[in-house]
């Protein structure tokens, strides 16, 4: 992942809409973004329709918000993502920093109300560096209204602390935990500082706080295990926990299959919804056969007992770290002509499963297909894995030599190479001692940015990326001299597997992915029918590999972060390898405006309409694993006037 900056070697530079006069827009009611999803159950929409297709070209930068962090942290910021999307609520914006200080804020101007600032270990050496991707919010029914901390703001930090503050003041809020804090890592027994962090807001269903963690990836079988634990939002209090391997049954050694992506909470009906990821190791999987109970699945928890009320797999028996990355969206559905409570749930492999939020049960139905099975030595490989019928694969997924690309023929011959070295054979081809071709590669088709739902069109969004990993499996014995040899590569021992890991992308000699592009896309889906109704490359090489754009065009680029629809009939997306933010028309998918940003937008926007004026509002601070460019800052666009 390191050398993600060179995939978008060959992105276009997207056309910028022509300038028109600007005319006052008509103030409009207030909304707000009460939550990290825009709801409860992540649809990331918003009925604010101010900003439209006809006048999206006159959007300006309104104001700005610096944390102070890059000037602050130094070195620290090289390990830093700020993938944090603020919320609206009672008139005031909160934002979390990728190193956990949250901040309230004038939504009209911006202006800095309080901040808070936990001070974490900036030097710890965090699995996924340091994120923080929101914070939530609640107010007590039984506090009087002026009360302190009648309202809260509920931020958890890398260091695995849940903290409760005056959402007024920024204060502490002394009846919560220990002086206002709870230590979700207690008793728990790491094998390095740093092993397990919270990076996804907590979330709150009634009076009960909800956090998942994240946890080292492919270190060892014996690793912590991914429990899910749950809080009294009035006094901090256990309330329940619940382990995604905790019925896999005693021959199942390994731990993880942790909530690091962002959950979702069903109100009605008192649901909270998980996206759970792979039992430990993610690359060998002989001390944990079977598909691993609830590891890789969406499941549904009784939000007041942690009671499990169903579970659906995505993947059985996880050796490619095809974790579910991505917030399962809750939205009302009309697919067959038939009304559904529905779970819509994105994957790394670009599949879309559609469930029924009551029972788990494939809204649109899913077939179990072979799959590849010439797993390493003592792997017991799943024979099937499960396929939606619709939509779609919207990342793919086979590549044969032949396929290579390359700006020459030298280069693309080198790729040509590298792919007929490879062990392949389409999507699930198992790790190897050849080393074998993962495609998508672990990190996309969709990752934590998940989609968004327009409810009154019955459509998605969803953004995908495409790049190759090659995994190669290393006998245990070899992994030290291996590290030593290729300090810079990623390898990993599986301590306790008889193989350790390499995870690469598969470039060209010039840098260039070896698969053809587009490397990132956006996609548009019916869901009354599952059909893809449009799709468009996403992404430039402005800021990263400008000369670039001269060469080729269409090609997009890998993205993190998500898309956000409006009212206004506009889907608003940051997340490429480039500085900027863009509007696109939800009916065509036809670009009609990018806002330029101080630093990459690896974030999802948020909106919402303060004083009859709508902003749009993205953190601009780049991202850790693409190495794009730091920044600090909040930036709010609007209507001039």
């Amino acid at each position: 992942m390191m050398r993600l900056v060179a995939v978008a070697a060959l992105a276009v530079l997207a056309l910028a809409g022509c300038g028109k006069p600007p005319s006052p827009p008509a103030a409009v009611a207030d909304v707000g973004w009460a939550y990290y999803g825009g709801d409860a159950g992540g649809q990331r929409f918003s009925p604010a329709a101010q900003i439209t297709p006809a006048n999206v070209d006159d959007l300006k930068t309104a104001w700005t918000w610096s944390s102070g962090e890059l000037a602050a942290k130094g070195e620290a910021m090289d390990k830093a993502s700020f993938e944090g999307t603020p919320i609206m609520v009672e008139g005031r914006l909160y934002i979390c920093t990728p190193f956990n200080m949250v901040a309230a804020l004038d939504p009209g101007t911006g202006k800095e109300l309080w901040r808070f600032d936990p001070r974490i270990d900036p030097t710890v050496n965090y699995p996924n560096d340091v994120v923080c991707r929101g914070v939530a919010f609640w107010r007590d029914p039984q506090a009087p209204p002026e009360q302190p901390c009648a309202a809260r703001i509920f931020t958890a930090t890398n260091d695995r602390r849940l903290i409760a503050l005056d959402a007024a003041s920024g204060r502490l809020c002394p009846g919560f935990g220990a002086k206002g804090t709870v230590d979700v890592g207690a008793g728990v027994v790491l094998a390095r500082n740093g092993g397990m962090q919270i990076t996804s807001a907590p979330v709150i269903a009634g009076d009960v706080v909800v956090v998942g963690s994240s946890i080292d990836d492919n270190q060892r079988v014996d690793e912590v295990r991914g429990t899910v634990r749950a809080y009294d939002a009035r006094d901090g209090r256990p309330l329940w926990s619940f382990a995604p391997l905790a019925q896999a049954g005693p021959d199942f050694r390994a731990g993880a299959a942790n909530v690091w992506a962002p959950m979702s909470v069903d109100e009605a009906r008192g649901l909270v919804v998980l996206p759970t990821s792979s039992a430990s190791p993610d690359f060998y999987g002989s001390a944990r056969k079977g598909d691993g109970r609830d590891a890789n699945s969406v499941v549904a928890l009784e939000a007041r007992t942690g009671r499990r009320v169903w579970g659906f797999q995505t993947t059985h028996h996880d050796v490619w770290d095809y974790d579910v990355p991505a917030q399962p969206t809750l939205a009302e559905i009309d697919y067959g002509g038939r009304r559904t409570a529905a779970v819509l749930q994105p994957t790394k492999q670009g599949l879309l499963f559609t469930l029924d939020r009551q029972t788990g049960a494939p809204v649109i139905p899913v077939v179990e297909r072979p799959v590849p099975q010439a797993g390493a030595p003592g792997e017991a490989l799943s024979p099937t894995q499960p396929f939606p019928i619709a939509p779609k694969p919207r990342a793919p997924s086979d590549i044969a030599p032949k396929q290579a690309y390359g700006l020459t023929p030298w280069d693309r011959g080198a790729c040509e190479k590298l792919i007929a070295g490879a062990q392949r054979g389409g999507l699930y081809t198992p790790p190897s001692l050849k080393g074998s071709l993962v495609y998508p590669f672990t990190g996309g088709g969709v990752n934590w940015g998940g989609l968004a739902f327009d409810p009154r069109r019955g459509v998605a969004i969803v953004n995908t990326s495409s790049a190759l990993h090659k995994i190669t499996l290393i006998p245990a014995a070899k992994v030290d001299a291996a590290q030593e040899a290729d300090f810079e590569a990623e390898i990993s021992p599986q301590t306790g597997a008889p193989y350790g890991m390499k995870r690469e992308v598969v470039f060209s000699p010039l840098g260039l992915p070896c698969n053809p592009p587009p490397w990132g896309m956006l996609h548009a889906v019916d869901m009354k029918t599952g059909k893809v109704l449009w799709e468009i490359p996403l992404g430039t090489t402005r800021d990263l590999a400008p000369l670039s754009q001269f060469v080729v065009r269409g090609v997009g680029t890998p993205n993190f972060g998500g898309p956000i629809v409006t009212g206004g009939g506009l889907v608003f997306i940051g997340a490429a390898m480039d500085d900027y933010l863009r509007a696109f028309d939800i009916g065509t998918g036809k670009e009609l405006w990018k806002g330029r940003l101080p630093a990459g937008g690896q974030a999802t926007p948020m909106t919402y309409v303060w004083k009859g004026r709508q902003f749009v509002v993205i953190a601009a601070g780049g991202h850790s694993k693409s190495d794009t460019r730091r920044g600090d800052q909040l930036v709010a666009f609007a209507l001039p006037g």
